[in-house]
């Protein structure tokens, strides 16, 4: 079997089942099609001419992505999001003029990555929990069993083997409590428009502004949020990736320090990785 692109091992050997697939195509192209469906389902409730025949055929069709037809369409359009309009149209003849109606490239696209972006949080507090309670557990079964402690890795004072895991178990701790934060902090960044100003839908909803409010309120619960951010441009602040890079970049940390003490104790034959029979 040939192999001609680049793999990358973080995916193909790091990476869970479940990681893999919040951030598979199926997944991306799925939840563009359900914001799709907000979208029109909103639309309808606040007055605009859709039906529930149109919207029936959209959900009939959420999960069949057509990557093929969608991939012909961008060679011609030079566009992801438009590509992904059309090849959902052609599956969706009576619904086509109304998908997408009146929102930009970002309302599929960032919203998409708040909503993966939250998953994926969850699936790491879930593992962070696990690890935890883990941990805790040999810290409580080896409380009691002296070793050496050591500062600038000299010899220094006695400590318990349990003590010393309670330091990676107290920054594990802290990155829970700010996966919790961040993840609980996440705002769909909704139906904002162009510029930020939902002009689109206010030209749409004839001057109602009550209505572009609404229209963000309903998406965003639709979605499964709370809430959408208060302001934008056409994206949301990328402050918001930044928050969970470094929420990401904590865990790694935690898992630096963790994983390089068990490196130095190996080395002094205190704890040591095991290996497998055929390794």
């Amino acid at each position: 079997m040939n192999k001609p692109s680049y793999e990358s091992p973080l995916n193909s050997r790091y990476a869970s089942p479940e990681m893999q697939y919040i951030f598979s195509p199926d997944k991306k192209f799925t939840t563009w099609r359900k914001l799709w469906i907000a979208l029109a389902e909103s639309e309808k409730e606040l007055g605009l001419d859709i039906t529930d025949e149109q919207i029936n055929e959209l959900k009939e069709h959420v999960n069949d992505v057509d990557y093929e037809k969608a991939a012909e369409y961008e060679k011609k359009l030079r566009h992801d999001v438009m590509a992904h309009v059309h090849a959902y149209g052609d599956q969706c003849p009576k619904a086509k003029g109304i998908i997408h109606l009146g929102a930009t490239s970002c309302y599929v696209g960032d919203n998409t990555d708040i909503i993966l972006m939250r998953e994926a949080l969850a699936l790491i507090r879930k593992r962070l929990v696990v690890c935890i309670k883990k941990l805790s557990e040999f810290a409580d079964e080896y409380k009691e069993m002296p070793t050496l402690g050591f500062t600038h890795f000299q010899p220094a004072q006695l400590v318990t083997v349990g003590k010393r895991a309670t330091l990676w178990l107290q920054d594990l701790l802290f990155d829970l409590e700010e996966v919790e934060q961040v993840e609980a902090s996440l705002k769909l960044l909704g139906c904002k428009g162009t510029t930020g100003t939902q002009a689109s839908f206010y030209d749409l909803f004839e001057g109602d502004h009550d209505k572009c409010v609404e229209l963000d309120r309903k998406i965003s619960n639709k979605m499964g949020f709370e809430a959408s951010y208060y302001v934008s441009g056409q994206t949301y602040s990328r402050k918001v990736d930044s928050r969970v890079a470094n929420c990401l970049s904590s865990i790694a940390q935690s898992a630096h320090k963790f994983s390089n003490d068990i490196r130095l104790l190996q080395h002094l034959k205190e704890i040591e990785e095991p290996f497998e029979k055929n390794q």
